[in-house]
């Protein structure tokens, strides 16, 4: 028998009592799992067999742009905005890729994890990789793309839990390539699973005094539950609640993963994430499409490579799972594109980074020397606006679906405003408590916000110059 819910209902809240219902329901959330397994299944894998839309078709009877729409209008979107709302219940309740690499690593061979997996630099390295790709393949275009992107990254986190661990989500953990972005975003998740470190080492003695023996927690994403602090890591999955009378499902602020726990858990790589990948690569991403630079840039290479009669690089015989070959949308891209795409992305990520970081490092040194563990507590002050930012990149999507089926999108303005409004309230309240953290004069904390407040408006200004500065 499990010693996990012997203190009274009476004294757990109704938050707890979730948690509870959660652990106790576990087949209902794998079922409810395994539905979306089979509807993702059927978005990523039909589309791609079907021929592609005309200009007659619409949202509501072609099924490769209701597919579209929900994968990148909706899907992608709002499952960004429930880690910052829910933590990452999508990731241990709902999310196809970690049910399958479980399922894999339940019947697989049961290796130990690699040591390669454990680098630190993977959530970076892989969320880069995907974007990039994505771009270059027209990913949020093209259904066969999706199947390329999405398939393959969900055959690899199958593969992976075959081969390593057993009944884990061992891809989740180390290389899925949203890991560290849903990482970021749910330690602002006012709710986590809480652990009483006290009652943990009391459930040892009153669990011999009374005869329980405790079943331990299969915890698929592999966390130390007895230290456990924070939501970054933990799937919400509610196996854990109730466990040794010392888990629960409890509130928080918002602020209290970053404030209080960021100066322990701060990592570099995190902060290379933050700023050379959602406030870097991301904007370069969503940038490109309707950059006049990258097209003043592309035409320039362009007429320098025909002057000097060099025209491989304008040919256009890539296959399309190398760059974008839809002749019949008209709709290919040369080798020159290619190399521009991946230039204009990484050099944005360059500028915008590196700017974000010198100003985060004038911040840190309002405080005494420079620290580098206090410019990554910084940087993760700046969670909100680049969760923000992302959220209305894909969105983005979602308007131009809809502009297409020529409805009425007057609003869209305003609500962009009010989210980058609050996203930018947000990350300064945060970084004002960061900066309690480290000193309690007034003069040096409203110092590092005016210092943070610029690197806020570096932020804003690459979505002042994608939704308004080059609409016009």
């Amino acid at each position: 028998m499990s010693c996990v819910s012997s203190q009274p209902a009476a004294r757990r809240g109704k938050l707890a009592q979730v948690g509870l219902w959660m652990r106790r329901h576990g087949a209902v959330i794998r079922t409810v799992q395994w539905i979306v397994v089979s509807v993702y299944a059927f978005l990523i894998i039909v589309p791609a067999l079907m021929p592609l839309p005309g200009n007659t078709a619409h949202l509501w009877n072609n099924l490769t742009l209701a597919a579209q729409f929900v994968f990148w209008g909706i899907w992608w979107p709002f499952v960004l905005l429930s880690m910052v709302l829910l933590g990452r219940v999508w990731c241990g309740v709902l999310c196809p890729e970690g049910a399958l690499s479980e399922l894999a690593s339940k019947h697989g061979r049961g290796g130990a994890i690699a040591h390669w997996m454990r680098w630190g630099g993977w959530p970076f390295v892989a969320f880069g990789l995907t974007t990039i790709y994505g771009q270059l393949v027209s990913v949020y275009q093209y259904p066969k793309a999706v199947l390329l992107v999405l398939g393959g990254s969900t055959l690899g986190a199958m593969v992976i839990g075959f081969l390593y661990g057993r009944e884990k989500r061992v891809w989740c953990r180390y290389l899925c390539p949203v890991n560290g972005v849903f990482s970021l975003l749910a330690r602002l998740a006012p709710f986590h699973y809480k652990v009483d470190e006290d009652a943990w080492r009391r459930s040892y003695k009153s669990g011999e005094q009374g005869g329980h023996r405790v079943i331990p927690v299969n915890c698929a994403p592999l966390l130390p539950l007895r230290n456990m602090k924070g939501a970054a890591a933990c799937h919400m999955c509610g196996r854990c609640a109730g466990h040794r009378d010392a888990i629960e499902l409890s509130w928080r602020s918002p602020t209290h993963e970053v404030v209080e726990l960021g100066d322990r858990h701060a990592k570099g790589w995190d902060t290379v994430l933050i700023l050379y990948g959602l406030l870097g690569i991301a904007i370069g991403a969503f940038h490109w499409t309707g950059s006049p630079w990258f097209v003043a840039v592309k035409q320039s290479i362009a007429g320098w490579l025909i002057d000097r009669d060099i025209t491989w690089p304008l040919a256009t015989n890539a296959p399309w799972f190398l760059l974008t070959h839809y002749p019949a949308q008209n709709d290919v891209f040369s080798w020159l594109d290619g190399a521009m795409i991946v230039g204009y992305i990484l050099a944005t990520a360059l500028v915008y980074g590196t700017a974000l970081l010198a100003i985060l490092a004038g911040v840190s040194s309002v405080f005494g020397r420079f620290e580098m563990r206090r410019l990554h507590h910084f940087a993760q002050a700046l969670i909100p606006l680049a969760g923000a930012g992302v959220f209305l990149g894909l969105s983005a999507t979602t308007l131009a679906l809809l502009r297409a089926e020529h409805l009425a999108l007057d609003w869209a303005s305003g609500v962009r405003i009010a989210i980058l409004g609050i996203a930018n309230l947000w990350s300064a309240w945060l970084a004002w408590r960061v900066g309690g953290r480290y000193s309690q004069r007034l003069g040096q904390r409203g110092l590092a916000l005016i210092g943070f407040a610029a690197a806020l408006a570096v932020v804003d200004s690459a979505w002042w110059l994608m939704f308004w500065g080059w609409a016009h």
